[in-house]
């Protein structure tokens, strides 16, 4: 076997491509974030986003139907499945199982806020292993920033930009950091150069959102606050990409904490994506002009106007 081979062998056992007696190889640990660290490809079957549909396990009758009575047995109930006259004393003894304690039909897990698959196969990555990127991180200052090689007056937003925004959905570091605080610096920098390329932001922000992980939805809505805020225009060219962006804010709508009269105390770090769902709409509303409303209240009927007429 040639050397090649043995190393792309050894990289599919690692990451699990590759079953030992019917059940995944173990993964590999997490990477050190070196220099010389590179992210190993993954499969192009897996995206961003993907659902995996579970088989039912009756064949005969989905085992949710009112005529089923077991979860493991499917089938109409029967009489001798009844509570019958003199049955108390011996449920009491336990000869007669109750009918309360048997386990009932019901629907499967619908998975509306599980996460999906999230692979680490960015253009943004691959970009920042290979040195593409003009910039590098400064660590002499009292906290991280990004210390650009050009000027951002003369960076082609048309390419780093989406490029960037392909990256909001990484969840290591310094790949999650340079993203999110390189989209922060060419959105202050702008100058009217964000507008035109917003057709190309929306494929990675749905891309982003449809991940369904708590952390990356809320970077990203933040995100989407400051790319409204930062030129005019930018909110009623969003728009007539409602329909990509506001189904999964529909998922999250209502994804808040009771906590009765306590004080949330981490209001701050804007982990509560009910409200922040919420705070996005209303930005969207109100930078959006007139059409805004009548398009986000047709994809999330629950939402009422923040605007004062």
């Amino acid at each position: 076997m040639a050397v090649a081979d043995l190393a792309s062998a050894m990289m599919l056992i690692a990451y699990g491509e590759v079953k030992f007696k019917g059940k995944p190889a173990p993964h590999m640990p997490p990477q050190s974030l070196s220099c010389f660290d590179q992210t190993i490809p993954v499969p192009q079957t897996r995206f961003p986003g993907k659902h995996e549909f579970s088989p039912l396990k009756d064949k005969d009758l989905p085992y949710w139907s009112p005529s089923c009575i077991y979860r493991y047995k499917v089938g109409r109930k029967f009489p001798k499945n009844y509570t019958r006259k003199g049955d108390g004393e011996k449920i009491q003894k336990g000869i007669v199982p109750p009918c309360s304690k048997l386990k009932k039909a019901g629907p499967p897990a619908a998975g509306g806020f599980k996460e999906r698959d999230n692979p680490p196969n960015t253009l943004f990555r691959k970009c920042y292993q290979r040195g593409d990127l003009p910039l590098a991180i400064d660590h002499t200052q009292t906290k991280l920033c990004l210390n650009w090689k050009v000027e951002l007056a003369k960076v082609d937003y048309h390419y780093f930009l989406p490029l960037f925004f392909d990256g909001i959905r990484e969840k290591e570091d310094p790949y999650r950091f340079i993203a999110v605080k390189g989209i922060e610096d060419l959105l202050k920098a702008g100058d009217g150069k964000v507008l035109p390329v917003i057709p190309q932001l929306i494929v990675p922000i749905k891309n982003a959102l449809n991940t369904r992980d708590k952390t990356i939805i809320s970077c990203t809505l933040q995100l989407l606050i400051k790319l409204v805020q930062c030129e005019e225009m930018i909110g009623e060219s969003l728009v007539p990409y409602y329909r990509q962006l506001l189904p999964i804010m529909n998922v999250y709508r209502n994804d808040t904490l009771n906590i009765g009269d306590s004080i949330d105390y981490a209001q701050q770090k804007k982990q509560c994506l009910g409200d922040l769902v919420l705070a996005t709409l209303e930005i969207f509303e109100k930078n959006g002009g007139d059409d805004a409303f009548i398009n986000i209240k047709y994809m999330i009927p629950t939402y009422e106007s923040a605007v004062i007429t």
